[in-house]
């Protein structure tokens, strides 16, 4: 079976991971490592909470499992090195577990160039300042982000706390109009069974970080691409292009190399 492994920081939205393969039905193992640190959403605190020495505490951890991929789940603390800085990130990851790698913030990237999308809407649920870096490596990975709602939450802990009718309620009150998709980033924000909702309120494709970062996952790991109520990302492609999304198609090809893939 295929086994997948995720570096997920503290405690917030993991429960996404089980919810996850109980959808899939079997298809893969979904192997959740904490690794901890401040939750806060602030540049020093993330670059801390990214940083190798964390990262390979985990990556130890999940490689006596033997995984078929890793992937570093945290957007914000993947982003915020900016493109370069992350992929020298899932490098070192990808070295120290022992399998390919990749993280939350590529998995957008990749998600995005998979549906074929190009501008995007963002409802983010950080910071101001930390929102821009993550349209900063949107624009890096050849997407047109053409609007953004940032939240201003604090910690993880806080966005783990919303209820699901607020997370919908967010995604619906912040779709743009000329958006092919809608990017909700941040993996402590529980949004993998909520996915289909959100995209019959908004007639789009809505990815959400949590629902990329397992998608990303089975891609490295070669697994089917397929799970019922995950979404447009996770049908087959001539089912997701029933949706509206496709209005304004794309490559969403990335403006410099992606992550390596490499054992």
């Amino acid at each position: 079976m295929t086994t997948v492994g995720f570096l997920y920081p503290g405690h917030a939205a993991e429960d996404d991971y089980p919810l996850a393969e109980k959808m899939l039905d079997g298809a893969a193992r979904l192997l959740v490592q904490h690794i901890y640190g401040t939750d806060l959403h602030a540049i020093s605190e993330l670059l801390d909470l990214g940083s190798p020495e964390r990262l390979g505490e985990g990556a130890a951890q999940l490689r006596s499992q033997q995984p078929d991929a890793v992937v570093w789940a945290c957007t914000s603390g993947s982003f915020v090195y900016g493109w370069d800085g992350a992929l020298a990130q899932v490098a070192g990851l990808a070295e120290a577990a022992g399998a390919p790698a990749s993280s939350t913030s590529f998995a957008f990237a990749h998600a995005a160039r998979a549906l074929g999308v190009k501008r995007v809407a963002v409802a983010a649920s950080y910071p101001d300042v930390v929102a821009e870096r993550f349209v900063k490596f949107l624009n890096d990975a050849g997407l047109e982000p053409v609007g953004l709602t940032s939240y201003g939450i604090d910690t993880a802990a806080e966005v783990g706390q919303l209820p699901e009718t607020a997370v919908v309620e967010l995604a619906a009150a912040n779709d743009h109009p000329d958006a092919d998709a809608l990017l909700i980033p941040d993996t402590a924000m529980r949004t993998f069974g909520l996915v289909d909702r959100m995209e019959a309120a908004l007639g789009k494709p809505v990815l959400t970080a949590n629902q990329v970062t397992v998608w990303e996952g089975l891609r490295l790991a070669g697994s089917p691409l397929t799970c019922e109520g995950a979404g447009s990302l996770f049908r087959p492609r001539d089912a997701a292009s029933d949706l509206r999304a496709f209005a304004r198609p794309g490559p969403g090809t990335a403006t410099r190399p992606d992550p390596g893939e490499t054992r």
